[in-house]
């Protein structure tokens, strides 16, 4: 039934959350699964960010640090017997990317953490869960 699961990942407690998810998920269909992380370009003209304590709180910007998450990932998914065959890195929105890479694999289902920022007004427009589940080519999977 999900022949391809396309799991983006980033440094979030969500994503980690639905690390469990995407395990029953993979076990379950056999599925082949694909790790996505996007390095955020800064907008033209802006200035780098400074360094957060929190590191959920910024972009992904940096090439090395989603290397490393992905590879972190990737032991995570071995602990758990299963092997991730492809890991993704892209610039880019993140929404925008998402949906692209879906597109390009054929995935069959996307599954993603959700930080709730896309229940207010404010933040539906600017979710990047709105956006892929606005713009995918395929089911997406929104674990709380």
């Amino acid at each position: 039934m999900f022949k391809t699961v396309l799991f983006p990942v980033d440094r979030s407690r969500e994503a980690r959350h639905a690390v469990d998810t995407v395990v029953n998920i993979v076990k379950t269909y056999s599925s082949r699964l694909v790790l996505l992380s996007v390095v955020e370009a800064p907008p033209e003209g802006a200035e780098p960010e400074v360094a957060s304590t929190e590191p959920a709180a910024t972009p992904m910007s940096s090439a090395a640090a989603v290397e490393k998450l992905l590879e972190g990932a990737r032991a995570l998914f071995a602990e758990q017997g299963i092997e991730v065959t492809d890991t993704i890195e892209r610039e880019g929105i993140p929404a925008f990317v998402i949906c692209d890479v879906a597109d390009e694999l054929d995935a069959s289902l996307i599954v993603m953490g959700c930080r709730g920022t896309g229940l207010t007004p404010e933040g539906a427009s600017e979710s990047v869960t709105n956006r892929v589940i606005n713009l995918s080519p395929c089911p997406v999977l929104i674990v709380p």
